[in-house]
Formats: structure tokens, C-alpha cells, sequence
């Protein structure tokens, strides 16, 4: 991996990280597309530029979280079964799901059409409910596992989530911001213990640029996204991603 392609990763990486579209996902498309070798450096350059995007949320919202703890708890509660899911299946998520194109395509297209099926047809039967309580948060924390498989989206699972049990949209990606942080902090903070950051210099050189890279975006993307569900349904991430799916079994399978 070169500095260019660490900076490109850092932009798709900021830009994807909040979007029901998989940044994991695009990341393992991007790896294909500039010929990146499948190393475990690579893997874990994937997952650690993540909390770059992460500390944005933190920068954004660092007030809100501060006088709303109530939330925060829910926010840790939400975090519980991704953070016991994560830990059990760290190995097999690391030598086989990661990197798998396979399971990315296959992802995207199911998350896809799930997503437009649910605007469609069951958004207008809900009753709406603004209050997150503890067991809506955690039931989308639940919704959350389903993210170790890559292609499915962390934001995507939590928002398909919570608009299945009837949470206003604009609620549900604020508290899907949130859950961001521990969940990606803990991901990010594991991988780096289980490789005992055994990093060249050149290699901290790519993650630093990385991760600045995905900071500085995903504080664009962050304001962008949210201006855009207040109008906007989630129907063209779900064509998108059907899109991306049948692109890359055509061409990168």
C-alpha cells in the first residue's frame, strides 16, 4: 500500500462510514479495484481508519453527549451484543469474512432490497416512536451483530432496525452516530491488542494518513447525511447498493 492509496481509503472510508451503504464493504471493493494485497496489515489498516471517521461523532456531538448520559447509557447498553458477538467471533471475522468479495456482493444486494422493501411497504403501517428505551436500544444493538459480515453496514443494520420498530428516522442515525463510538473504538482497540501494534514506521505512516483523512470527511458527510434523511428516504442507498452488488459480481467475483 502506497500514501495515495491510504489517502483514497480515508476519504471512502469517511464518506461510507455513516451511510446504510457498508464502508467495510467499499473498503474491500477499493482494496480489489487498486490491486492492494489481502495482508493482515491490510485488514487491520481497515478497521482501525475507522475510528478516525468515528472521532468525528465525538467532535460533533461531544456536547450533546455530555449533558444527555440517560442516552449514552442506552447508547452502552445498544453496544452490549455486538461487543460479546465481536469477541467470540474475532478470529473467523479476521481470516474469513474480512476480505471477502463474495459475501460483500451477496450482502449489499439482500441489505438492498430489504432496505426498499421496507420504505415501501411497511413505513406507512407504523406508529412512529421518538423515545429510544433500553429495550429498542437493545434490540438495535442486536440489528448491530449483523454488521461482522461485511457489506452489510453497521449504520445500515441500525437504521433498518430501528425503522422496523417504528423509530422516526432522523432519531435512529443520531443514535446510530453514537453507537458508532464505542462499537468502533472497542473494534479498533481489540484488533490493535491482538496485533500487539507491531507496525512498521512506514505502516503507521499510511494509518495516520488514514485515519486524518477519514476524520476530515466523515465531518463533511456527517452534516451531509443528516440534512439529506430530513427530506430524503433511504430508497436510493437500497438501489445503490443493489447497484454496487450485481457490479461487482459481473466484474470483481
Amino acid at each position: 500500500m502506497h500514501v495515495f492509496q491510504a489517502f483514497i481509503l480515508g476519504i471512502i472510508e469517511g464518506i461510507t462510514e455513516f451511510l446504510p451503504i457498508s464502508s467495510t464493504g467499499h473498503l474491500i471493493i477499493a482494496n480489489h479495484i487498486l490491486n492492494i494485497p489481502e495482508t493482515e496489515f491490510v485488514k487491520s489498516f481497515d478497521i482501525i481508519i475507522q475510528l478516525g471517521a468515528i472521532l468525528a461523532v465525538v467532535v460533533l456531538y461531544l456536547k450533546k453527549i455530555l449533558a444527555n448520559v440517560p442516552t449514552f447509557k442506552k447508547v452502552a447498553f445498544a453496544f452490549i451484543p455486538t461487543a460479546i458477538i465481536g469477541f467470540v467471533l474475532y478470529p473467523f471475522i479476521k481470516s474469513f469474512l474480512l476480505g471477502n468479495i463474495m459475501i460483500v456482493a451477496t450482502a449489499l444486494l439482500v441489505g438492498g432490497i430489504i432496505m426498499i422493501a421496507l420504505e415501501l411497504y411497511w413505513r406507512n403501517s407504523m406508529r412512529l416512536e421518538n423515545a429510544i428505551t433500553y429495550k429498542r436500544a437493545g434490540l438495535v444493538g442486536i440489528f448491530q451483530t449483523l454488521a461482522v459480515i461485511p457489506g452489510v453496514s453497521r449504520s445500515g443494520a441500525t437504521i433498518i432496525g430501528g425503522l422496523i420498530l417504528g423509530i422516526p428516522r432522523e432519531t435512529i442515525v443520531e443514535f446510530s452516530f453514537l453507537l458508532a463510538i464505542p462499537t468502533m473504538a472497542a473494534a479498533t482497540g481489540f484488533d490493535l491488542m491482538k496485533t500487539g501494534f507491531a507496525f512498521t514506521t512506514n505502516e503507521y505512516l499510511l494509518l495516520s494518513v488514514g485515519f486524518i483523512t477519514s476524520f476530515v470527511t466523515a465531518l463533511i458527510a456527517i452534516k451531509v447525511f443528516l440534512n439529506f434523511i430530513k427530506n430524503h428516504t433511504f430508497i436510493g442507498f437500497g438501489i445503490y447498493r443493489i447497484i454496487v452488488g450485481i457490479l461487482i459480481l459481473l466484474f470483481l467475483v
